[in-house]
């Protein structure tokens, strides 16, 4: 057993060296020895390729702005490890990561002895999530993030009142899929026999997948732009404003403070699942806590300004569609502006669509690589880069300090990729700003 928190984390972490191991079996072993903890709580399950977080995050406003106690349970984190395990936003103690691993730790040693082999990082942290929500801290609801997927993600094993599949894109072909179809199937695994289910997919292949998969569960079906839509939309200097209107629903200047019209389509998601949520007579969701919630939802390393003079923007834009919606963005807002644009990503990504994307709005572009184990180098990054102005730096953290010292009075500083990088740069970043003194 471990007595301090940074053994109990440095034994998650090396759980990393399993790699990832798609199926449901060594969860349900798990959870069969914890007495099914996972069968103790509702839930609302959000699967998807963009948008997850920022639609759990949506929701939990809005159901802390009505006074209910929310779990929520998302990755990868930003700033510290313990936030994957939170509750109203506050993740966990060290102490009780501290207790939950070492309550997962024989078990993970007994499966390791079977057939199913061990349990990989991401199974024994949801497996922590399942007893700490059940058995130490149990609130009124819990918000489940999916992993990767969503047929076969650790996760799928909730009966959730509510499921949510925000927008579908081309990512982790090697594990899904290289189709819309592929992935939407796989995606679409989260649908449960009769639990309303929302949607904002927009490729027309992958909802016809989703459709049939709602038909054959019997799964009341919302589509964007068919069950509810959204209109009036318009940039606001700290976000977004727009209507959502459905058949039972008419919210005109719903006001959302993160940016970017994607995040738009992700609130509508959080509103519709909070009226479907009203349904259960645990709850009773008004207009003035999804208004509330909404405003003071807040996500971050999503197109986060962590500094205005300078002007540091950082983005966790790890996808091809994650890119394009912050090129949308740029665009938008910072056309009469310099753009310089740190990129690092992992090595299996699509890297050629995302970096050329990148190259048309990017003014100076640089590439760097961090400490994972699947982090792409940075000469390879700028090997592929197109741009005539673009550079690689072998230390991130020291290239990022050169680009600050160095960013002139109408330049903006664009740090974005892996959101694995963001959850390294951002401390960084917050720390070098508050320990320099930089005004342009």
């Amino acid at each position: 057993m471990f007595t301090t928190y940074s053994e109990a984390l440095d034994w998650i972490h090396a759980r990393l060296r399993l790699g990832i191991k798609p199926g449901l079996a060594r969860m349900e072993w798990m959870m069969e020895r914890l007495g099914s903890p996972e069968l103790k709580m509702k839930t609302v399950h959000i699967g998807g390729t963009n948008g997850k977080g920022s639609t759990v995050t949506f929701l939990r406003s809005i159901l802390e702005a009505e006074g209910y106690s929310v779990g929520t349970f998302t990755s990868p984190y930003i700033e510290q490890f313990n936030e994957r395990i939170s509750v109203n936003g506050k993740p966990i103690s060290d102490e009780e990561i501290l207790h939950l691993t070492n309550i997962i730790v024989p078990l993970a040693d007994e499966l390791e002895a079977t057939e199913l082999g061990g349990p990989t990082e991401f199974e024994v942290i949801t497996a922590m999530s399942f007893y700490y929500f059940a058995n130490v801290n149990q609130v009124d609801i819990v918000l489940y993030e999916v992993g990767l997927g969503g047929r076969f993600d650790s996760t799928n094993i909730i009966q959730p009142i509510a499921s949510i599949i925000t927008n579908i894109g081309l990512d982790h072909t090697s594990i899904l899929g290289h189709t819309y179809e592929e992935i939407a199937f796989e995606k679409a695994g989260i649908i449960k026999e009769g639990v309303p289910t929302f949607t904002a997919v927009k490729n027309a292949n992958a909802i016809n997948v989703i459709k049939e998969q709602a038909k054959k569960m019997h799964a009341p079906l919302y589509l964007l732009n068919q069950e509810f839509s959204i209109s009036n939309h318009r940039p606001t200097s700290a976000g977004e404003e727009f209507t959502l209107e459905s058949a039972n629903q008419h919210f005109t200047q719903l006001e959302i403070n993160m940016i970017g019209q994607h995040q738009t389509e992700n609130a509508a998601l959080a509103v519709m699942a909070a009226h479907s949520i009203n349904q259960d007579e645990s709850f009773s969701i008004t207009e003035n806590a999804i208004r509330t919630g909404l405003k003071k939802a807040y996500w971050p390393g999503r197109f986060e300004i962590i500094s205005n003079n300078p002007l540091i923007i950082i983005d966790g834009a790890h996808n091809d569609e994650g890119i394009s919606a912050l090129v949308h963005e740029l665009s938008n807002r910072y056309s009469n502006r310099s753009i310089h644009i740190v990129f690092a990503a992992l090595k299996d990504k699509k890297l050629d669509q995302m970096i050329a994307q990148l190259d048309q709005i990017a003014d100076e572009i640089s590439f760097v690589s961090f400490d994972f184990p699947r982090a792409a180098d940075a000469v390879d990054l700028y090997a592929i880069s197109h741009s005539d102005n673009k550079k690689f730096g072998e230390r991130w953290d020291a290239h990022l300090a050169n680009c600050i010292q160095n960013l002139q009075p109408n330049s903006v500083l664009v740090v974005t990729g892996s959101l694995y990088f963001i959850s390294e740069a951002k401390p960084y970043l917050c720390e070098f700003l508050k320990n320099n003194t930089i005004s342009l």
